[in-house]
């Protein structure tokens, strides 16, 4: 059976796994920034490869048949170690990219480059913010300690931030609307602050804000590099049975 190694993190990573296991000798890499991450159902590789030269020699080592970048829209160093890694060996890469959210009528965004940039966007005047950022990025704000932060994440935000007025929450999507709403309202929220992950699990922040007319600070995308890629796990699954034709793999 031809090998693939998936570099995932995120929900398709896994259903991309589950699908492909019958057919495929699947190993699924995680980053292992998450504590706790979701059971796979497959075999799992956890944390760093050493950048491109290290994953390089793991696709050599594993004679790897193809490589699948399935990570989270904002990895873009993972990404690009990926293609650099697929060019230094000649294994192909494939990619799973998320469609981004689009902004519809009622939406109040304000689009910014980076984290730095939403701190910036926020203002000098104090307010309330809702920060679904993931903990990663969150200690930017700390550049600005005159708002009050409502701070969700997966795992715990250690060291919390250093500025006077902040609440935790700690939670897994998918969030629904309805409960977006109600968190939204009870904590007072002027402007939420959000990556524009795509995908349905965690857009109900998004419709919620618009039903409020609440303000969303959007963080935009950074450069990814362009290789093959598909937008649904259906779609990258058809594109992978076609380059490595699962059939004739079994003789059938």
């Amino acid at each position: 059976m031809k090998k693939i190694l998936i570099l995932g993190g995120t929900t398709e990573a896994r259903q991309l796994a589950e699908k492909l296991v019958e057919d495929f000798r699947v190993t699924l890499s995680l980053a292992g920034r998450t504590e706790s991450p979701v059971a796979q159902g497959v075999p799992v590789r956890s944390g760093g490869f050493g950048g491109n030269e290290g994953l390089a020699v793991y696709l050599r080592e594993t004679r790897t048949d193809l490589l699948i970048d399935a990570t989270h829209p904002y990895a873009a160093r993972i990404s690009a170690n990926a293609a650099q890694a697929a060019q230094m060996t000649g294994v192909p890469i494939l990619a799973l990219r998320r469609p981004g959210w689009e902004p519809v009528d009622g939406d109040r965004w304000t689009q910014a480059d980076t984290t730095g940039d939403a701190v910036h966007a926020l203002g000098p005047a104090p307010r309330r913010i809702f920060l679904a950022l993931g903990r990663q990025e969150v200690a930017a704000f700390e550049a600005a300690p005159q708002h009050h932060y409502l701070i969700r994440s997966v795992d715990p935000v250690e060291p919390k931030l250093a500025v006077p007025d902040a609440a935790y929450l700690l939670g897994r999507g998918p969030f629904r609307e309805p409960d977006e709403h109600a968190l939204l309202e009870e904590h007072r929220i002027d402007v939420v602050v959000s990556k524009n992950s795509g995908g349905e699990a965690t857009y109900g922040k998004i419709a919620a804000a618009r039903a409020l007319s609440i303000e969303v600070v959007m963080v935009r995308r950074p450069f990814l590099p362009e290789v093959p890629s598909a937008e649904t796990v259906e779609a990258l699954a058809a594109m992978i049975d076609h380059l490595l034709d699962p059939v004739a793999e079994r003789g059938v």
